[in-house]
């Protein structure tokens, strides 16, 4: 049997629609798509095999909101603020194509270690600076993040249209500055999500647009490059992916551009008014609650309350920095503490419902629900194994609380995409993870030499 992978002896939690826990459970995978899910064994089948005994066998994270670049600035600044300084001047002034490919190499690998199998990520720190100036940046990340072999969306974009953009480029040895409009980033845009259709069964583009309040919409060129947006990201059929809705900004985008449907991704969404909460219900647009980030001290996004509305609410780290990574468990348990304590209930958020923030309902937050999220049959492969047989996540029951309350990313000891065996025994198979730090750490200090006042 051609390229095929037996995965046997687990428990597997299948995060299927009757939420199924198979013990001794085996996984068939031929040409990357799933083909059996079976209680024991199977015996006649010509296949490589995996055997998960002591591990739970699930399906592979999902990250609805992350960035790219962050992973070559953690550490950067004292605080959040001045870490925001900082990092705004790196991506605009300090970074090439090189510190792009080095740094998706380095997003990849921390993602493979800790089981997250796809990711959206915003191309930048964001509203003003999405380097998008050109395509070559972008493209640098793309390829790397598909040799890497995870699977990710990237949301790329414009800036604010309010303010000039200039970027130094490096692609000719020295620095030259770049100035660029919205407009162009977005034409841009539009060429990248052309070039790389169907290129690569891992990658998927998006479009990325700034979040505006009711006020800002009245400008006519902040009108103008929202609904440019709009219907760039609605002819090409992608996501719409928005970082930091807050305070009645989903209802004043929805009144004056209909901006919203059921491909839009909306980050963080704290402090919510009725009216926003109205027009998620409405247009069955998608939430990426971030319990880790920056906004989640300044506000509250109301993830279980929207859930018991029907709001399909997923989960992202913000990552990778200042003050997180991609660890999607440290997330799930961060989630229920953070609405536990608000709500002062312990019952809210119970482990099924985390995990399925982590895995199908992320799958339902970027329109991939008929491909992954679930361990079914007639679904792509991502699949990973946790090892169970650790101190930390002893005795042997309940695999489903061990997973959302006591597991982290480094019990992860095999990481599946497409089929492809990425990692196994927390060793990668095909790629030499030291040599993507040592690639990573020169491309920093390369970073680091262009802003000698940092």
């Amino acid at each position: 049997m051609a390229n095929a992978l037996l995965i046997e002896n687990g428990v597997i939690v299948t995060m299927d629609g009757d939420g199924r826990i198979i013990e001794g459970g085996s996984v068939l995978i031929e040409n990357g798509i799933i083909t059996s899910v079976c209680n024991g064994q199977v015996v006649d089948v010509d296949a490589e095999r995996i055997d998960a005994r002591g591990m739970v066998v699930m399906p592979g994270l999902i990250d609805t909101h992350a960035h790219a670049g962050h992973t070559l600035t953690k550490g950067l600044g004292d605080d959040s603020e001045q870490w925001m300084n900082v990092t705004g001047r790196i991506y605009a002034s300090a970074v090439d194509t090189e510190f792009w490919t080095a740094e998706a190499c380095l997003s990849a690998l921390e993602r493979i270690k800790c089981g997250t199998t796809t990711a959206a990520l915003l191309f930048g720190g964001g509203p003003d600076i999405m380097r998008t100036e050109g395509p070559e940046a972008a493209e640098a990340h793309l390829a790397a993040v598909a040799d890497m072999g995870v699977r990710e969306i990237l949301a790329v974009g414009p800036n604010r249209p309010t303010s000039r953009h200039v970027y130094t480029d490096y692609a000719a040895g020295t620095g030259r500055e770049i100035a660029v409009s919205p407009s162009e980033q977005l034409a841009v845009c539009g060429r990248l999500i052309d070039a790389w259709a169907g290129r690569s069964d891992l990658l998927r583009l998006a479009i990325s647009l700034p979040v505006f309040t009711a006020s800002e919409l009245e400008d006519e060129s902040v009108y103008k490059i929202s609904a440019d947006a709009r219907d760039m990201a609605r002819e090409k059929g992608v996501l719409l992916v928005q970082d930091g809705h807050r305070e009645g900004s989903i209802a004043a985008n929805a009144t004056r551009l209909d901006l919203f449907d059921g491909h839009s991704l909306l980050a963080h969404c704290i402090e919510l008014t009725e009216a926003d909460i109205a027009v998620l219900k409405q247009t069955g647009a998608k939430v990426a609650h971030n319990p880790s980030a920056l906004m989640s001290v300044s506000g509250r996004c109301p993830a279980p309350e929207l859930m018991e509305q029907g709001v399909t609410v997923s989960l992202g780290t913000d990552a990778a920095a200042p003050d997180r990574p991609f660890d999607m468990f440290r997330n799930m348990f961060q989630a229920h503490r953070y609405h536990a304590r608000h709500l002062r209930d312990d019952t809210v958020l119970p482990p099924m419902q985390l995990l399925a923030m982590a895995t199908i309902e992320g799958a339902r937050a970027l329109s991939m629900e008929n491909e992954i999220g679930s361990i079914e049959v007639g679904k792509r492969a991502d699949i990973i194994l946790v090892n169970m047989r650790q101190p930390h996540l002893w005795p042997p029951v309940n695999p489903v609380q061990r997973l959302a309350r006591f597991a982290n990313g480094a019990d992860v000891d095999t990481t599946i995409v497409g089929g492809r065996v990425l990692m196994r025994g927390r060793k990668l198979v095909d790629q030499d993870e030291n040599a993507i730090l040592e690639r990573a750490e020169t491309a920093f200090h390369r970073m680091i030499a262009r802003l000698p006042a940092l």
